[in-house]
């Protein structure tokens, strides 16, 4: 059985931010100027709410619910438009309004979770990196308070590992016991595998002791060597899945052995159906094929010796996990090549899901139901023997349903999750920053990034080159009364080559570039090089959850 998408997913996802569309990092306002007028851009809106009022914002469809508005602030602003940036392209939400920080209010948001972990939609946050030099041509604005220069800044995006730097490598999924990297997968074993193990010694070695009664206690080793060659073939079904999805460009994430079977996790979707169903057909051909094997193994040996008792028990279960996989309900194979025989006749893949998940989700109640009755019709007629055999028949295949119910539930919501992840956009989710020297108090940096409608910092050096992003949970641990003497370059986390990311970013490909680079602020620049603003983790998050629970 292979998953596709297996990693997935993306977990730092966010609903959206307060800017839905934030724009190129502004220049500070003059506060002795007269109050300018919201702009007509795309960039966020402030309102006029008093000093120390909670911000708000009408929720539109389009801007989805309002991020959380930057730690230390209260206030509002009217955004100050620079004069020399070009309106952004892309789509804005005209009438929600955001909150820019201000030097008033303590209370923030927490810390935004680490987009790192796939599995839970929120996670602690953890720092990356450690402090490196920014490389390559760069200008950044510095602003020297009212009536300061105004400059245009830009960041270094020479690759994700930077001039001269090898690209930093994905952190390895793990999941187990790590058994070799065949083809440049990597194969783990679970734990939950040696309890099946240990299982299929017990079960096998009492048939050995039925058929072989003279073997004695080494009916156990001759049952453990089963169990491991059956596992062995386990791993032949998904090699085959892996090496048809190399084949066809698309990456494997890790395999893993365990309890029922095995999994290859693909990482993206075939696209087109005919491969999708040759990916999911040859994982069963091969069970088949080894079937075949140990059959013609089996004719020149002896029916009753140990070599003939273990080919005769390595045909049968290769033949059963290929046909188990040939049925059509995912998540098994064959219904993985049913989802492509609709997604063929309709067009669309996620009907294929769909009437695919459903056949497995009645699979599972006939598995549930038809597999004691049909053993119970075969196996044995002793008194003695049947009630713990009904037991075991019922428990095993509660447990096949219920993995096979989950599966199919699984297969809709990574289908959905496939549906929606153009949604997540980095230029949308983009949160407008101001450049700041990193000397400049926080109270100060905050007065400027609320004059300007802002809700980010970047700390630059004293040539405009971005050094370090403010986090937005330090500030908010600093008490209003210290943040005059408070540098901002203490609450800085400092910019590595993976914490830069493109605006034009989107879907998997952003979620892969947080996933391999975990922080909670992200500078997103322009591929001129220009600073866009700065992508918050939690931002991120909220969008996905947000795009997850949208229907279909």
């Amino acid at each position: 059985m292979d998953v596709s998408g297996g990693s997935g997913q993306p977990r730092s996802g966010n609903d959206e931010s307060a800017e839905p569309q934030a724009q190129p990092t502004a220049p500070a306002a003059d506060p002795t100027g007269p109050a300018a007028a919201p702009t007509t851009g795309p960039g966020p809106r402030a309102g006029a709410d008093t000093p120390g009022s909670e911000s708000g914002g009408a929720e539109t469809p389009d801007s989805g619910s309002r991020g959380a508005e930057m730690p230390g602030s209260g206030a509002r602003s009217a955004e100050v438009s620079p004069s020399d940036r070009e309106p952004d392209s892309g789509p804005s939400d005209p009438s929600s309004s955001s909150g820019a920080f201000g030097p008033t209010g303590s209370s923030g948001p927490s810390e935004p979770s680490d987009p790192s972990e796939p599995s839970s939609p929120s996670g602690s946050s953890r720092p990356a990196g450690s402090r490196e030099p920014a490389g390559g041509p760069r200008r950044a604005g510095d602003h020297d308070g009212a009536g300061g220069p105004r400059h245009r800044a830009e960041a270094h995006t020479d690759g994700a590992g930077g001039p001269g730097r090898p690209p930093q490598r994905r952190p390895e999924p793990g999941g187990g016991l790590l058994m070799g990297r065949p083809f440049g997968v990597p194969v783990y074993v679970a734990p939950s595998w040696f309890l099946v193990a240990i299982l299929i010694t017990w079960v096998f070695g009492g048939q050995l002791d039925r058929v072989l009664p003279e073997l004695g206690a080494a009916r156990y080793l001759v049952s453990l060597f089963f169990a491991v060659a059956f596992y062995a073939s386990v791993l032949v079904h998904e090699l085959a899945h892996t090496v048809a999805a190399l084949r066809f460009k698309l990456p494997v994430r890790r395999i893993q052995l365990q309890f029922f079977g095995g999994v290859s996790e693909i990482e993206k979707e075939a696209e087109t159906p005919g491969r999708e169903f040759v990916l999911a057909f040859v994982g069963p051909l091969l069970s088949l094929v080894l079937s075949g094997v140990f059959y013609a193994a089996l004719l020149p040996v002896e029916p009753d010796s140990v070599a003939g008792v273990l080919l005769a028990g390595l045909m049968v279960s290769n033949l059963i996990v290929a046909v188990f996989n040939l049925l059509p309900g995912l998540p098994l194979d064959g219904g993985r090549m049913l989802r492509a025989v609709v997604w063929k006749l309709t067009g669309k893949p996620m009907s294929g899901t769909i009437a695919a998940a459903w056949v497995g989700r009645a699979l599972a109640i006939a598995v549930l139901i038809g597999l004691p009755l049909l053993t119970q019709s075969l196996g044995s007629d002793a008194a003695d023997d049947v009630g713990m055999d009904t037991v075991m028949d019922a428990l095993l295949a509660a447990i096949l349903a219920a993995i096979i119910w989950t599966g199919a539930g699984n297969s809709l919501r990574m289908a959905r999750l496939r549906e929606h992840l153009p949604e997540l956009r980095a230029r949308a989710l983009t949160r407008r920053a101001v450049p700041v020297p990193a000397d400049t108090p926080l109270s100060e940096a905050l007065r400027r990034a609320n004059a300007s409608g802002a809700r980010a910092l970047v700390v630059v050096d004293g040539e405009g080159t971005p050094a370090s992003l403010v986090r937005e949970a330090a500030i908010v641990g600093v008490p209003e009364h210290r943040r005059p003497w408070v540098a901002v370059s203490t609450l800085a986390q400092d910019l590595t080559d993976g914490m830069r990311v493109s605006a034009e970013l989107s879907g998997e490909e952003l979620l892969d570039a947080l996933r391999a680079n975990p922080a909670t602020e992200y500078l997103v620049v322009e591929e001129t090089g220009e600073i866009y603003g700065v992508l918050s983790a939690a931002d991120v998050e909220r969008a996905f959850v947000k795009a997850m629970a949208r229907p279909s």
